[in-house]
């Protein structure tokens, strides 16, 4: 890969809820696509087929979190969002900007808001989450939600990978 590559790849626009000094919880995470994919595409293939463990994690999330007044997210349906617009939702994701290059998601609620920037640019897609909590549960709740996300994440642009690898495989 040319050096400049994932240089490049910065000069997407990342959208990230406050300034890194001010976030409770900042990730980006990327990956050297074997073809183009917009943002949109690159989240309908993640999403298609949730991560093993998923469902359970959510039913989890939600009985734990709806004891302190968070409302139930439900988790990733596997239902693939087409001509999306901001203002609509994918699964329990406000959709605020979408284009051939940026998605931009949020959930914000009284504990905490979480904004995910899916960008695409030079070959290289990347995953950026930004989190600012309001209290001491949205502090607590980021405690098991840091590291599993990082996971999650990375699991997830692994998989992207070699979905992408094998399509390309098949054109062949």
């Amino acid at each position: 890969m040319p050096p400049n590559r994932l240089a490049c790849a910065a000069t997407a626009r990342i959208q990230v809820l406050a300034p890194a000094k001010e976030l409770d919880f900042l990730d980006t995470q990327s990956l050297v696509l074997p073809v183009p994919v917009t943002p949109l595409e690159a989240w309908n293939i993640m999403h298609q087929r949730p991560l093993p463990g998923m469902k359970l994690a959510f039913r989890l999330r939600d009985a734990i979190s709806t004891l302190f007044g968070v409302r139930r997210i439900g988790g990733f349906s596997g239902r693939q969002g087409q001509d999306v617009s901001a203002g609509d939702k994918l699964d329990f994701f406000l959709v605020e900007a979408v284009s051939d290059q940026v998605l931009t998601l949020t959930v914000r609620d009284r504990h905490l808001d979480v904004m995910t920037c899916v960008t695409s640019n030079s070959g290289v897609l990347s995953i950026t989450s930004s989190v600012k909590t309001h209290n001491l549960f949205g502090r607590i709740y980021m405690l098991p939600v840091r590291p599993a996300h990082k996971l999650i994440v990375s699991v997830s642009l692994k998989r992207l990978g070699r979905e992408l690898a094998q399509r390309q495989a098949a054109v062949r």
